[in-house]
């Protein structure tokens, strides 16, 4: 359960049930919402203007009428100084989400909230932005989800025909992995207000640069056997090959991986239990100079 401080955002297109399937199903996991935002396009669509009416009619004086708990509501729409966005058919346009998706998250991380992030509705590639922009800003106890509707169910309820369902009506938020690197890796966070290009291209050269970092300072570590070992991992070889190559047993080879891996679960800050193998070794030590 989070804190009182949680809110929930939501991408829609013509669809308003989404936005309150995906708060009840939340709602019902105890989860304490006190915002939600939704992300769209140009209400002068008139399927949107539809889906906003709608929701509108759910949030009357900042509550939440269906479950009767205070809560506020925004409706968002996705623009720049420009004007809102219509649809998103070019790169330009899908700059203009990005910093818009990105700009709002940075902004409700900085009111300390927990965020949960619904890519349900709304053309594809915002749910894709606001993604990538939760990988650079969540934390780890933000959470991304999908929202799985049974088809008759869907058919049902299409353009907020149906704006609420009863527990047992098989509708679930699942939640989708996401790696925080932004928690891990904080500079990367300094990357908002670069176009989303120059986002990537940055954080590349950011996490390479940091797992360097951490590799070394692990290498600082060891002694001449475990570089040995760990040489020898990191060149792609497996438990018995290293075993073969340096002419000890396979025992004492666990062994010094074993050591390995619990330097490297501390220098990467892992939970004490993170099972970790000897091709984190590889991958994380490759092109390091071991």
């Amino acid at each position: 359960m989070s804190d009182d401080r949680s809110t929930l955002v939501v991408t829609m297109g013509g669809q308003a049930q989404v936005v309150t399937f995906a708060l009840d199903a939340l709602l019902a996991k105890n989860e304490r919402v006190h915002q939600v935002i939704v992300l769209h396009l140009s209400p002068e669509n008139p399927r949107i203007a539809k889906a906003l009416a709608q929701l509108a009619r759910e949030f009357v004086n900042e509550h939440y009428a269906y479950a009767n708990v205070p809560m506020r509501y925004r409706a968002l729409a996705l623009g720049d100084a420009r004007g809102v966005l219509h649809d998103i058919r070019t790169e330009s346009d899908a700059e203009v989400v990005w910093q818009a998706v990105y700009a709002l998250i940075a902004e409700l991380k900085t009111q300390a909230q927990t965020l949960h992030l619904c890519i349900a509705g709304g053309r594809r590639i915002i749910g894709l932005m606001a993604m990538s922009a939760a990988m650079l800003l969540f934390d780890h106890q933000d959470r991304l989800w999908h929202l799985f509707t049974p088809d008759e169910l869907r058919q049902r309820a299409f353009e907020g025909a149906v704006m609420h369902v009863p527990p047992d009506a098989d509708v679930r938020l699942i939640q989708v992995p996401l790696s925080p690197w932004g928690a891990y890796f904080p500079s990367l966070r300094a990357l908002v207000g670069l176009p989303s290009a120059g986002v990537v291209v940055n954080q590349q050269t950011l996490l390479t640069t940091e797992e360097r970092v951490h590799a070394q300072r692990v290498l600082a570590q060891l002694s001449e056997r475990q570089r040995e070992v760990l040489r020898a991992f990191a060149s792609g070889l497996t438990p018995q090959q290293v075993a073969e190559r340096l002419c000890i047993s396979l025992k004492t080879v666990d062994s010094h991986k074993t050591v390995i891996l619990d330097l490297c679960r501390n220098e990467w800050q892992m939970a004490p239990g993170t099972r970790l193998d000897y091709h984190f070794l590889r991958d994380k030590f490759r092109d390091v100079e071991v």
